[in-house]
């Protein structure tokens, strides 16, 4: 019976229109729209990988080998399983151009393939030409970023290794390129057996091998798949099929995209301090309508269910238009968005990230309007009071606060069951949590502290009528510094940890970093190499050691996955060595190296921090495939590495009987003076073409640009916060207005001029955005020192010019919003307020 009346008091309150939810209504949409369009965009990033794995991957399904070609057992196999097959090789290159007396030189990520390339998709060229056509003979392909940096044009000449080739076309899309991972080199693609001489794919050089099938109709991909590995696991095969066609594209994706969401999240409750604002303001407006149907006999159960269904009709609307601009949004952008990408997507309608979205706006509804439609209900009948809202007990009954709980617990149970990072979620939803607790005391103890400097300001009228009216009993100041600090917190922990991500990798490199790191180094090459470097005075160091790749396949005899996970250690192949007597730069931490004319059962020294990760502890058995071999070795001891050198280290060390006869390659690593660099390549490059150089500034500025995307990314993201939160500033400025008006009303007629005025009014919201921006970024600096210490593990320092730009931002949005609501009430006259206002 209750509910019926509720909805026919709700019906006949909604005829009013919109007036002071439009705030309300744009919060919840913004916040919505910003979690569906991401969501959106991922889903069609997923659906793409997974139309298009075939295309990504190369075939239907593939088979990959570390540092050799297939076998021919191996070969048997793919062959019976599939309809056709082409062999690919990947391997990084010198890029090597003379011309005119000079000879520049460039890294590149070198594809070679068969006449069977590509068995699914199209390569793209400038000018067109069918890829037969382009590689016959010595041709070859290379992308654009290469020929511009050496200057080639289609029909000049240059050298990989030892062998000459001629630029046929620019590369301007290859189908499977996502599929190939990251790289630190532009492509060039030549056939395999054009290579043949060039020394660039000796036993024991780095490069990869992959076999793309394309598979008869009806092929059972799990059958293959477990066949696969029962039948070749010993010799190091890597087995992939279309269905997950680029799994590294795709993880990143997924990762990247969750935590865009919980960035929305932050833009949502943003949101919802607004939301919160605008009902508490709206139900202030109803005093005296709540006040008299108490009196008329309404219970509090009416009270409540007659506001609480206003709200969530307008929540509904909100949401509605926030899943419209979520869906649509993406679709109208698909193809430029597309254009920018460099993996395939499908703009379409997702329904899952708007299911999302739309779950995550009614939880936040809920949990901000819960509580102000609570306190609705403590309105007495015996008052029609102006305050009587504003009397009403501050907390409402206990079942309201145990429903916020849950409903905030279920909040983030949503987040972590569709972000399916459990920690990443704890630690966003803590860090809004105490954000809001800090802002929400800070503000109190502005007021507080304006209130007691009002006094000391005697002599200065405006700064006293800025401080009293920041101190006074309203709940601008409140709004102001909650829902413009909690937008700006999220942009300076966003600001913090991006500039932090951006300077580790330079900040974290020592002080004296390498120059080059060398590859494909063959072991007759090793003497003649050392004696150049050597007799260099500008070369200060020069580190070297056997390289080898292989995959941790078994842990104490189960499974490496089963055991360790996800860890980037067992997850790929890994690089070995060997060593006779133990680096002097490492310290062993745990265990005995081996005697060095050790040549019993193999021992392995293991990477201590990774060790300690993994769960490994001495007398542990490792089984590594090397080079399709299974090797069980013993840990004997563990050691210290230090990756942030820059120079050589590995996980793993062997024995060296433990890999007698490997076919194997040396890296190297050459410490020299700048200016003496570009001679000693010229030199090591001239002698020993196969050798490929990598300059390590060359290789941190790669991994920069990948992060400077990521946290361009992020930055909308939190824009969307900040966004969000301006808007929540408009709606406190205009909910101000009447309090604004009347003040000035009263300062006119005492005899204050509209400029005192109006500079108070600038004051004020200067004073409150500075303030806003300070406790913000108080609050950023926490949670972006949180989140590099604890959670990414690395060195955290103060950003400041983020900083200082997020303090700027506070005062410039307050006064946007202050001042864009100060001009009327300065315009009124004080007669006619003054009289409205008996």
């Amino acid at each position: 019976m209750s509910w019926r009346i509720s909805t026919r008091f709700a019906r006949r309150e909604l005829r009013g229109g919109l007036q002071g939810f439009r705030i309300f209504i744009a919060c919840l949409a913004l916040g919505v729209a910003a979690i569906a369009g991401v969501g959106s965009v991922r889903s069609a990033i997923q659906l793409g990988l997974t139309e298009q794995g075939a295309v990504l991957l190369g075939g239907d399904a593939k088979a990959e080998f570390t540092y050799r070609f297939a076998n021919e057992d191996e070969l048997t196999w793919l062959n019976g399983i599939s309809d056709s097959m082409s062999e690919v090789t990947d391997f990084r290159s010198m890029a090597t151009v003379e011309s005119n007396g000079t000879t520049e030189r460039a890294l590149t990520q070198v594809k070679s393939v068969d006449d069977a390339y590509p068995l699914v998709g199209n390569v793209i060229t400038d000018p067109p030409l069918p890829i037969s056509q382009a590689l016959q003979g010595q041709g070859a392909l290379m992308a654009p970023a290469l020929a511009n940096r050496l200057g080639l044009s289609p029909g000049d000449r240059f050298r990989l290794g030892t062998q000459e080739f001629t630029l046929s076309a620019i590369l301007t899309r290859e189908p499977d390129d996502a599929g190939d991972g990251f790289g630190l080199g532009p492509r060039t693609i030549v056939k395999t057996s054009a290579l043949e001489g060039s020394g660039l794919l000796a036993p024991g050089s780095l490069f990869d091998t992959e076999y793309r099938l394309t598979l008869p109709a009806g092929t059972d991909l799990d059958a293959l798949a477990d066949r696969a590995k029962s039948e070749f696991e010993r010799s190091g095969l890597k087995w992939r099929d279309a269905r997950n066609g680029a799994p590294g594209v795709a993880r990143f994706v997924d990762r990247l995209g969750s935590f865009l969401v919980l960035i929305g999240l932050s833009g949502l409750a943003v949101g919802g301090v607004g939301v919160s604002a605008a009902v508490r303001a709206y139900l202030a407006r109803k005093t005296a309508v709540i006040a008299t149907l108490r009196t008329l006999g309404a219970t509090r159960a009416v009270i409540f269910q007659t506001y609480f269904i206003q709200i969530g009709v307008l929540s509904l609307v909100g949401i509605a238009i926030g899943l419209i601009l979520g869906g649509l949004v993406p679709i109208l952008l698909g193809p430029l968005i597309g254009a920018a990408l460099p993996i395939p997507a499908v703009f379409t309608l997702h329904p899952g990230p708007l299911a999302e979205a739309a779950l995550y706006g009614v939880l936040t509804a809920l949990v901000f309007t819960l509580w102000p439609l609570a306190r609705a209900e403590e309105v007495r009948a015996a008052t029609l009071m102006r305050d009587a809202l504003e009397g009403a007990k501050r907390l409402p009954a206990a079942r309201y606060i145990l429903a916020t709980l849950l409903l905030l617990g279920m909040l983030v149970g949503t987040a972590m069951l569709f972000s399916g990072n459990a920690f990443l979620t704890i630690w966003t939803a803590g860090g809004i949590l105490a954000a809001l607790l800090i802002l929400t005391f800070a503000a109190q103890l502005i007021r507080a502290t304006a209130r007691r400097s009002s006094r000391r300001v005697r002599g200065r009228p405006i700064w006293r009528w800025a401080l009293a009216a920041i101190g006074g009993p309203g709940e601008s100041a409140g709004a102001v510094v909650i829902s413009l600090g909690l937008g700006l917190s999220v942009l300076a922990a966003v600001g913090q940890i991006d500039g932090n991500l951006r300077g580790a990798i330079a900040r974290d490199l020592p002080d004296v970093a390498p120059s080059y790191f060398f590859v494909d180094i063959q072991r007759d090459q090793m003497p003649g190499y050392l004696e150049r470097l050597e007799s260099d005075p500008a070369v200060s160091r020069i580190d070297s050691a056997p390289m080898l790749r292989g995959i941790i396949s078994k842990i104490n005899g189960q499974d490496a996955v089963d055991v360790a996970g996800e860890h980037w250690v067992v997850r790929g192949d890994r690089g070995i060595t060997y060593a006779a007597e133990p680096d002097e730069r490492f310290t062993i931490t745990q265990g005995e190296w081996w005697p060095k004319d050790y040549s019993g059962p193999p021992q392995i020294s293991f990477a201590a921090e990774e060790g300690e990760e993994l769960g490994l502890k001495l007398g542990d058995t490792l089984t590594l495939n090397i080079l399709g071999r299974d090797i069980t070795a013993t840990i004997t001891s563990f050691r210290e590495v230090d990756f942030s050198t820059a120079g050589i280290g590995f996980v793993m060390t062997l024995n060296p009987s433990a890999l007698q006869g490997a076919p194997h390659s040396f890296i190297s690593t050459v410490y020299a003076e700048e200016q003496a660099e570009a001679q000693i390549l010229r030199d090591l490059a001239n002698t020993f073409p196969n050798i490929t150089a990598i300059r390590v500034r060359d290789a941190i500025d790669r991994v920069s640009e990948m992060l400077a995307g990521i946290s361009d990314a992020v930055r909308w993201g939190a824009g969307a916060s900040l966004l969000t939160g301006f808007l929540v500033l408009i709606g406190a400025a205009a909910a101000g207005e009447s309090a604004r008006t009347y003040e000035a009303a009263v300062l006119k007629t005492l005899g204050a001029s509209r400029g005192r005025i109006l500079a108070s009014f600038t004051l004020r919201s200067a004073l409150l955005g500075a303030s806003a921006g300070l406790v913000s970024l108080g609050a950023g600096i926490l949670g972006g020192w949180a989140v590099l210490t604890f959670v990414m593990e690395t060195e955290f320092v103060v950003i400041w010019g983020s900083a200082f730009g997020v303090i700027a931002g506070g005062i410039f949005a307050t006064l946007l919003a202050g001042l864009g609501f100060a001009w009327r009430p300065l315009a009124r006259r004080p007669a006619q307020v003054l009289r409205s206002r008996e």
